[in-house]
This record gives C-alpha cells, structure tokens and sequence, in this order.
C-alpha cells in the first residue's frame, strides 16, 4: 500500500483528500465564470440607486436621501419625475445593447448596430411626420414612430428577398443601408417643409435624442413590447452562437436558421423601435457595449447577451445623469452617448487585446 509521504514531492505541498479539492477547484472555477455577471448586476443596482438621487434640485449634482422625507417638492420631483425617467433609460440601454448583441452576431459583422435597417431612421420619419401633420400628443407620436420603425424593417426584408445576387446576410445589409438612407432623405424633406418657429425645433431636439419628456405614461407605454422582445432574446441567447454560424454548418445541426432568424430579429427590432420612439435617436450603444461585453465575458452569447444588457443599462444611466446634472440647462443624451461612445471605442481599437490580420 501506498503511504501519503510516498506520494509527496519534494518542494510541493501534500494535498489531502484531492476529491474534495478536486471539487472546490470546480467551484471557485465557476464563480470566476459568473463573477463578471455578478459585478455586472450589483453595479447596475448601485447606479440605479445612486441615481435617484443625482440632478440639480435642491442643490446641483446631489441630493441627500434625508431631503426626501424632508422636502415635499423633492419627493415629488423623484417619484413623478426622476424615477420614470431612471428606468426608461434603463430600458433604453438594456435594449439597444441587447438588439446590438444580436445583429452583430447574426451578421458576422462587429460594426453592425440598431440603425442597420433602417429602424432608427424610420422611427425618426414617424416621429417628424407625426410633428409636422397630425399634431399629435406624445402617445400618438410614440405610435406612428414604432410603426414607421416596423416599416422600415419590413422593407428591408422585402427587398433582401428580391435581390438575385450575394448570400442573405450581405442582401440583408445592403437592402438595410437604402432603405435609411431612404427614411433620412424623407426626414430632411420633412424638416425643410416645418415652420421653423414651432414644429422644426420638436424635430431637431427630438432627434438629438433625450429623455426630459418622459413621464409614467411613457414608461407603461414602453413595458410590452420591451419586456416581450427582451424576454425572447434572452430566452433564445443559447441559439444565437448556432444561428451565428454560416447556413451550411447550421443546417447540417437541423436548425431552422429562417424561422429563428426572423423571430429573434422581429422582437430585437420592435423593442427598439418602441425604446427610439421616445428617446429619440441614441447612437453608439447598440456598436460599443457588444464589443466590452464580448472583452469581459467571451463571445459565448448565453454570457455575453446578459453582460451586454446589464452594460447597456449602466451606460445609459450614467450618460443620462450626467446630460440632466453637468449644465443648469439639459444637454441631450445622444450627444452625451455620442462623446463617450466614441472615446470608449477609440480606446478598444487602441488596446493590445485587439488582433488585426492582414
């Protein structure tokens, strides 16, 4: 029989009962494996919370949380405005992450984001259309901004059928980029056709993108078709590195690549249409968070799809504090989203970590 100083080496500590280390490695190896999710959740809370308490009254940049059983105007100021505020951002940012997550990886392409087909632009058409001719009340306007949005997708479809030559994911693009260009072409007939006055300003500000606006109506205006889209995806995040892969790979596994496609396209875009209806066109978040979620988590999309929602959440409540709390008048969040997005993505170019083959 084999002793345990037998089985020792020299300069080597003896390890007793390997099962059980065997096992603990196992789970000390798992956390590591969750841990970027975790952070990721306790951060969002934290910003989340933080929040709530960022603005300019009573005193620029913070707030006591003992004002708010001190100060009925604070009170009402966070519940009736500050709040819905907070978790419409939220939402903003879950779901133009979320939908950047999924196009990019049903494209193959790292530079794909929400306003490839024409999603953005079409909101932005309805918007401004709605503005100019049906002076309509915000509800409406919310409205016709999603179904132009939808619109703008189903074109894009259609005409991705119709092209005869290049695979479905280059006629999807290509069909995608007319068809904003499109919807933005209508957008500056539309601005040239508004009294400059009145209806001009609601469009320029509106497409700047922003939140000042927003009210509890917006936000329950927002839940349905974001908390159903956000569900599918997320629910569907274990198929997305099958429908990633070329047709031939996918079909030799016996997925139904069409059907999958279209139903995980159809609930990313048509919360996205709901989210730039009210926001505005927000840039930068659908390119940039995939890319910092795939550097912490791994291009696995059952971790890096929750990772990107979660990142998105946090980004756009922290642009968004800062666009309502830097200057005594607002700056518009998709000029603050632009700035960091922008600096952020420089700096993912410039690190090591990033490969060019040539």
């Amino acid at each position: 029989m084999t002793t345990a100083s037998s089985r020792e080496t020299p300069g080597l500590p003896l390890l007793p009962q390997s099962r059980q280390g065997t096992q603990a490695s196992s789970a000390i190896a798992g956390l590591l494996r969750q841990r970027p999710i975790l952070l990721l959740g306790l951060a969002f809370l934290a910003v989340l919370l933080l929040s709530l308490f960022i603005g300019r009254y009573p005193a620029p940049y913070w707030m006591s949380p003992s004002t708010l059983w001190q100060d009925e105007m604070a009170r009402r100021l966070v519940l009736n405005l500050r709040l819905p505020r907070i978790l419409t951002a939220c939402l903003l940012g879950m779901t133009l992450a979320a939908c950047g997550t999924v196009l990019q990886m049903i494209f193959r392409n790292p530079l794909v984001e929400p306003g490839l087909l024409g999603v953005s632009q079409g909101a932005a058409f309805g918007a401004a259309f709605s503005i100019i001719f049906l002076a309509a009340s915000p509800l409406l306007m919310e409205g016709v901004a999603t179904l132009c949005a939808c619109l703008g997708l189903a074109v894009s479809y259609s005409l991705a059928r119709r092209v005869r030559y290049g695979g479905w994911i280059l006629r999807l693009i290509l069909s995608g980029i007319a068809v904003s260009a499109l919807f933005s072409a209508g957008v500056g007939v539309l601005k040239y056709l508004a009294d400059p006055l009145t209806k001009l300003p609601d469009i320029v500000f509106w497409m700047l993108g922003g939140l000042w606006g927003v009210t509890w109506q917006d936000l329950l205006y927002l839940l349905l078709p974001v908390t159903a889209g956000l569900v599918v995806v997320i629910l569907m995040r274990w198929r997305l590195n099958l429908l990633s892969l070329d047709d031939d790979t996918g079909f030799s596994l016996g997925a139904s690549l069409g059907v999958e496609r279209t139903l995980i396209l159809v609930a990313s875009v048509a919360a996205t249409a709901a989210v730039v209806s009210v926001a505005g066109v927000v840039g930068w978040i659908g390119l940039l968070i995939p890319h910092v979620s795939r550097r912490l988590t791994g291009a696995d999309a059952q971790r890096a799809l929750p990772a990107s929602i979660l990142l998105g959440g946090i980004f756009a409540l922290l642009c968004d504090d800062l666009s309502r709390t830097l200057l005594a008048g607002e700056i518009p969040l998709g000029i603050i989203a632009s700035f960091f997005g922008a600096l952020l993505f420089m700096a993912l170019m410039l690190s090591k970590n990033v490969r060019v083959q040539r």
